[in-house]
């Protein structure tokens, strides 16, 4: 009796959550973004509160990263380094190929106060925090690894590279090495110890909670207001790739390696705001657009932040629902019929 009045009380908020699609990265994030947006003095109020909310990304990000590390299995390491040169590649000619089409087309003045330069720098530059969230819930292991890669499109090097500005700007190899360390102490103590590796995955839902929350914490509502609808369009070309994305990369893959994970590229990260700045002191006649620019930025990484959780989730279901109608007897009956070959499983 006792048992059953504390199964009635326990709330089991973790797993529903779970269950919601996105919801340990979508729920957290509309929490910080809503206390940043009316209260965010409450990220200030120092100590630990202000450390693990409003500071913690960093750390959270490389503690998540060993966890996520010590689910790859030392016969899988290729694959994530295979993804991610697959996912960096085509998104950085996309965002150079539309940015290309955006100055022929419109000249450097862009259009709508959408420059050339910006849609470069809002495409190319994709938000690796929201990319690991969502491969604990949408990817695997070979998903997590690949942002070791991935994490190279983080600032203004590839904006500056498709500007011809590759002069002014050094390769973030520290930034990258940055990345990798975690991911390898993950990898290495997870394939030499059982109970490490389970104990991260147990724990991988629960960072992944805390871990979006610092990511929302510095994200203010009233960016959006700034921009205007330039900021609102550019956001929403950008999570508009996300449907090519998903369908190119998965081009490249195993069928087996197949999911919604291209899908969560289709972002911009909050850090292009940055590049602007970058691009206006590498070639001075930009300087005009930059300020502009970097709101305009700014606001596409929130659009984006909110649409792909959504959009990933979509095809994620997608996905589930194909391999369900394969898998199901019906569908192996089908190609017994047909004597079509049936993909492999």
């Amino acid at each position: 009796m006792e048992n059953e009045t504390k199964k009635q009380k326990d709330l089991d908020l973790l797993n529903k959550m779970k269950n919601l699609p996105g919801g340990l990265v979508i729920i957290p994030l509309v929490i910080a973004v809503l206390l940043a947006t009316f209260v965010p003095q409450v990220y200030q109020i120092g100590g630990y509160v202000t450390a693990l909310f409003y500071d913690g990304n960093a750390c959270m990000m490389g503690f998540f990263l060993i966890v996520c590390g010590a689910s790859i299995n030392v016969r899988q390491v290729g694959m994530p380094l295979y993804k991610g040169v697959v996912m960096t590649g085509i998104k950085f000619l996309l965002g150079v190929l539309l940015g290309l089409i955006v100055g022929w087309v419109c000249g450097p003045a862009g259009f709508l106060g959408i420059t050339p330069f910006v849609m470069i720098a809002a495409i190319t530059n994709s938000n690796s925090s929201l990319y690991i969230s969502l491969s604990s819930q949408f990817g695997n292991a070979t998903d997590t690894g690949a942002v070791s890669i991935l994490a190279l499109n983080d600032g203004p090097f590839f904006t500056l590279v498709a500007l011809g500005a590759t002069g002014l700007a050094s390769i973030p190899f520290k930034s990258l090495v940055a990345t990798i360390v975690p991911i390898l102490i993950g990898f290495i103590w997870g394939n030499l110890d059982e109970g490490f590796k389970k104990a991260c995955a147990t724990a991988q839902p629960i960072v992944t909670f805390f871990m979006t929350i610092s990511i929302g914490a510095k994200t203010d509502v009233s960016t959006i207001l700034k921009a205007g609808a330039s900021g609102i369009l550019l956001g929403l070309i950008s999570a508009a790739t996300s449907v090519i994305f998903f369908f190119v990369i998965n081009l490249f893959l195993p069928k087996k390696e197949r999911n919604a994970m291209g899908a969560a590229i289709g972002t911009t990260a909050l850090n292009s705001a940055m590049t602007p700045a970058a691009v206006g002191e590498a070639d001075p006649t930009m300087a005009q657009y930059v300020d502009m620019a970097t709101a305009q930025c700014a606001t596409a990484s929130i659009i984006t932040l909110f649409l792909i959780p959504f959009v990933t989730a979509f095809f994620d279901k997608m996905m589930q629902k194909k391999q369900k109608g394969i898998y199901s007897p019906e569908g192996w009956a089908h190609y017994k019929v047909t004597g079509e070959a049936a993909p492999e499983e």
